[in-house]
């Protein structure tokens, strides 16, 4: 029998989830309009991302299984949310976003937690994420000037993925740790 060496598809689900978090960001600054958002959001952050997700259960790996699955269902609901604010069929308010938003940040939560189990920069990737989700929640009932920061916050939240990312693909075709994960904070027993 012959072993097969599989792709991780952490990489595509980082690189969506990287993309689309950055590029959302860019659109809360005010720097880009919804229409290239919605399309990544859609494609990569959500069916390139669920896909992944799909692949992570194949290899074994429940974490990546659930938080890739669910943030690209993610994407591809506040898609879908937008897509129906624009048609006027079912449309959101502000505070139904935030509500959205608030169930998002209660399963982030959750993989915060599993994060510290893993290694010190997806840590850092869901700290920033769970601030993030936090901070849009706070701007979405009362205090608009939380979405600016928690753009700023997401910015780094997107860079860490693609960290993660680039450590994965870098050190593996340099068959050897080039960019460095760290350890987790809690150890397995």
């Amino acid at each position: 029998m012959q072993n097969t060496k599989l792709g991780n598809p952490a990489v595509v689900g980082l690189g969506g989830f990287g993309l689309t978090t950055l590029l959302l960001q860019f659109h809360n600054l005010g720097w880009v309009g919804l229409g290239p958002i919605l399309a990544m959001g859609i494609i990569f952050g959500g069916t390139a991302q669920l896909i992944a997700g799909f692949l992570e259960h194949k290899m074994g790996n429940n974490f990546g299984f659930a938080a890739f699955s669910a943030y690209g269902s993610f994407w591809i609901g506040l898609g879908i949310i937008w897509i129906l604010n624009h048609l006027n069929v079912y449309p959101s308010t502000h505070s139904d976003v935030g509500f959205y938003l608030v169930a998002w940040t209660l399963i982030t939560a959750i993989f915060w937690v599993g994060s510290f189990f893993i290694h010190t920069a997806m840590f850092v990737t869901f700290t920033t994420l769970l601030a993030g989700f936090i901070l849009l929640d706070l701007g979405h009932f009362g205090f608009p000037v939380m979405n600016t920061v928690a753009a700023v916050v997401l910015i780094v939240c997107a860079l860490s993925a693609w960290y993660m990312m680039a450590a994965a693909i870098l050190n593996d075709l340099a068959g050897r740790e080039i960019l460095k994960s760290g350890k987790p904070l809690v150890a397995k027993k």
